[in-house]
């Protein structure tokens, strides 16, 4: 499955206020997920969990959720979700063959 495959399957199950022209709801969702990502993550490093598998198999139903967002924002705003994965890698490879992965700053 391609990235833009799943932003079909994806824009099939959105179920939430005015869909196809509603952004703020997956903009809010994603960085809800994300934080439920990190909050798992940091539950491992203040030691309330361990890196199992049962716990690696919750982290990822949630970087699932984080995907879900995504792709429902690329809808919403008329991207392709492939075209913006490539032009990321595209972006990230230029920045690595000019030595600039590190430090801060969107167009580095």
């Amino acid at each position: 499955m391609n990235f833009d495959d799943y932003q079909k399957q994806a824009k099939r199950t959105a179920v939430y206020p005015n869909p196809g022209n509603n952004y703020v709801y997956p903009t809010l969702g994603l960085a809800g997920e994300a934080g439920e990502v990190a909050n798992k993550i940091k539950k491992i490093l203040r030691k309330d969990s361990e890196l199992t598998d049962e716990v690696k198999h919750e982290i990822s139903k949630e970087l699932g959720d984080v995907i879900w967002y995504l792709a429902q924002l690329c809808t919403e705003l008329g991207l392709s979700f492939d075209q913006v994965a490539a032009e990321n890698i595209e972006k990230l490879l230029k920045r690595q063959e000019e030595n600039k992965l590190h430090g801060s700053g969107d167009n580095r």
